[in-house]
């Protein structure tokens, strides 16, 4: 060890101080200055090194190094003077030079230790394992990855022979044979299994002076290719589903553009694969919007959109979904229903549907909707009535379903087995009203030995007569229909016969039959008859809460008319409904709910607020610049405004019968029934 003696305590003796005090081969022996107050005497101070104002009683045979850093040639001159030839005198200049090297080799230690630590931060941050060998095949890295895979600690693996560390390595041969060694499969001795590359570390020269090994834990992809393997499965029986599917089924990407379609479309559509494969998804239509498109754009479904595709232009009915994976919209996937064929067979039974509504009645007590107390009144009055064969009479406006109240009361009562004849009073000329009504013809009553029936009447034995607008009768019939129902009921002094016809009357009126009574246009007898059993039907204004349920109701029915599949109705567009007076009643809100339903764009679920103003506003103009024709009801005048729509736009498309159905929303199969229905074909 070397004795030192350091004089000057400025800046550089400070800093020689602190370069010599850590280096185990020097021995500071004192540092000397003239000023007490000079920065290395009070670090001296601090660290109990010996210190002074006089370098001369530090002078002993013993004192290998003297560093002047005083700067002052006469002190150096004295030094050089006062030491023996054993003694090694630094002056000034060399001794800076000395700090300043000694301090640009620490500042390059400092950085290559944070650059190495940087480097330790990196390898043990990532996920691989790595190890290090030299060429003794000791390890000299390894990293805490390698650590967590092995379960040995980097303490333990440091130093250690590279087979101790982990028994079944390659790296020794590896280090031999100089080659490289990429992926391959090893288990370590805690059973992990890892695939690893190994190579060879070469310095500047090319000469070999290791190994090193990178490898990861493969348990994980194992598993993720064991996953993979069970979706193939599954991906290869949905595949085999979708394309043994008789509907046709494609699919479009995010962009709107063909990824896939199944034999069942190239068999409708008439188009290839590579005709849609890539291409835009509008490539098969014909007519109309792309639902693919508009189900992109809103990211809602769209169900029972009528287009026509393909080359052969077929009619068909389209399903539409989006596919969102993680809230992002990838795609969409249609459905497509051909009903070109089954259009034929679907008008057919619509018209037997129409045929048997007439023939037969079918409306029960379920039909009538509405929670109102007004209604449940009403209601239980009328299964009072089904109970009983007196006569009823049904009192209330235009429109609040008294023919509806008459179905179901016959439905409800003993006689629900035969026929419900309706009598409209209002629209039949006065002059065949009792031919109507009254008239001898023969039918199966006169084979089984009943007397010739009358007219109507005799049609319904033992079923029910509906009189509509029963005010409207001409004073004659009235009392020929009173003195029926004397013998009917028993209050004519006449005996029954057997063999007469038998009825149940039901009438109905929206008129004062009180005030008719007093302008002696109505039969007082014929009215208290009648009145025995009077129910009162509210009008829609006065239980508007019973819309809702109305509304729910006709929205079924309605679908089933015009081809549409109108889900639900916006609260504001309810709210709106529920303001409006209804001077037309429930009548006037299914005609308004159709004319809604036929201004709508095709695909769209939900009646929105735009809709209803655009139909009660059409249906306000209309009331505004329009008279009522003598004796027309509020379905006529309806059916004449539906029949001109269906003519302008038959007009405005030159009768293409597509193009119609489109431009009203409506499937094609209801614009025929509707054509045919005004005798427009």
């Amino acid at each position: 060890m070397q004795n030192v003696l350091i004089v000057g305590a400025g800046t550089g003796g400070t800093i020689m101080l602190d370069l010599l005090k850590n280096l185990h081969s020097m021995n500071v022996v004192a540092i000397i200055d003239t000023n007490d107050q000079a920065p290395g005497i009070l670090r001296a101070q601090i660290e109990g090194i010996p210190h002074g104002g006089d370098w001369k009683k530090y002078l002993s045979g013993d004192l290998q190094i003297i560093f002047d850093v005083t700067d002052d040639p006469a002190v150096f001159l004295e030094i050089q003077k006062s030491i023996s030839s054993q003694t090694v005198l630094i002056p000034g200049t060399v001794a800076n030079l000395l700090v300043k090297l000694i301090e640009e080799n620490l500042t390059y230690t400092k950085q290559l230790h944070t650059e190495m630590y940087k480097q330790r931060i990196i390898f043990d941050s990532v996920e691989e394992g790595m190890i290090g060998s030299d060429s003794e095949g000791i390890v000299n890295f390894f990293n805490k990855s390698a650590s967590k895979m092995t379960g040995i600690s980097i303490e333990d693996a440091l130093g250690k022979p590279i087979r101790q560390v982990i028994p079944t390595s390659e790296l020794p041969n590896v280090f031999r044979t100089g080659n490289t060694e990429s992926n391959r499969e090893l288990r370590l001795s805690n059973g992990l299994k890892i695939v690893t590359s190994r190579f060879p570390l070469l310095n500047s020269d090319g000469d070999r002076i290791g190994a090193f090994a990178v490898f990861k834990d493969i348990s994980e992809v194992l598993s993720l290719a064991e996953e993979i393997t069970d979706l193939n499965k599954v991906k290869t029986m949905l595949e085999a589903i979708i394309q043994s599917s008789d509907d046709a089924i494609s699919v479009v990407d995010d962009k709107g553009y063909g990824i896939m379609v199944n034999p069942a479309y190239t068999r409708i559509t008439g188009l290839s694969k590579d005709e849609v494969i890539g291409k835009p998804a509008t490539a098969d239509i014909n007519h109309g919007d792309s639902i693919h498109m508009k189900v992109l754009e809103t990211q809602k479904p769209l169900r029972g959109v009528n287009l026509r595709i393909g080359e052969n232009n077929r009619e068909v009915i389209v399903n539409v979904a989006p596919i969102i994976v993680n809230n992002q919209i990838k795609g969409s996937v249609g459905v497509i229903h051909d009903v070109t064929e089954i259009r034929g067979l679907m008008k057919e039974l619509d018209h037997a549907r129409t045929i048997i509504r007439k023939l037969e009645s079918t409306f029960t007590f379920d039909d009538i909707f509405g929670g109102s107390q007004d209604i449940s009144i009403s209601i239980e009055q009328a299964k009072l009535a089904a109970k009983s064969d007196v006569p009823v009479l049904l009192r209330g406006e235009v429109g609040t379903g008294k023919e509806l109240f008459a179905h179901a009361i016959h439905n409800g009562s003993a006689r629900k087995e035969h026929r419900i004849l309706r009598f409209n009073c209002s629209t039949v000329d006065s002059d065949k009203i009792e031919d109507e009504l009254f008239s001898d013809i023969v039918n199966d009553l006169q084979k089984q030995g009943h007397a010739s029936s009358k007219g109507i009447i005799g049609s319904a034995h033992n079923g029910t007569v509906f009189f509509d607008e029963v005010a409207d009768l001409p004073i004659l019939m009235q009392r020929k229909l009173l003195a029926y129902l004397q013998k009917q009921t028993g209050d004519s002094h006449k005996e029954s016969d057997p063999k007469e016809i038998s009825v149940r009357v039901i009438a109905a009126t929206s008129k004062n039959l009180e005030k008719a009574m007093l302008d002696g246009q109505f039969d007082e007898e014929l009215y208290y008859l009648l009145n025995r059993m009077a129910i009162h039907i509210a009008p829609l204004r006065s239980r508007k809460k019973d819309i809702p349920l109305i509304i729910n109701h006709l929205l079924v029915k309605l679908n089933q008319e015009l081809g549409m599949n109108i889900k639900t109705i916006s609260k504001d567009a309810l709210e709106k409904l529920k303001h409006y007076d209804w001077p037309g009643n429930s009548r006037e809100l299914e005609n308004v709910l159709s004319r809604t339903m036929i201004y709508m764009e095709s695909g769209e679920m939900e009646i929105q607020l735009k809709d209803v103003v655009k139909s009660l506003s059409s249906r306000e103009n209309n009331l505004v610049q329009q008279l009522l024709p003598a004796k027309s009801s509020l379905t006529s005048i309806m059916d004449d405004y539906e029949k001109t729509i269906l003519e302008t736009a038959i007009r405005e498309n030159g009768g293409n019968k597509s193009l119609t159905a489109n431009r009203l929303g409506i499937s094609l199969r209801s614009l025929y029934y509707k054509l045919e229905k005004f005798n427009l074909i």
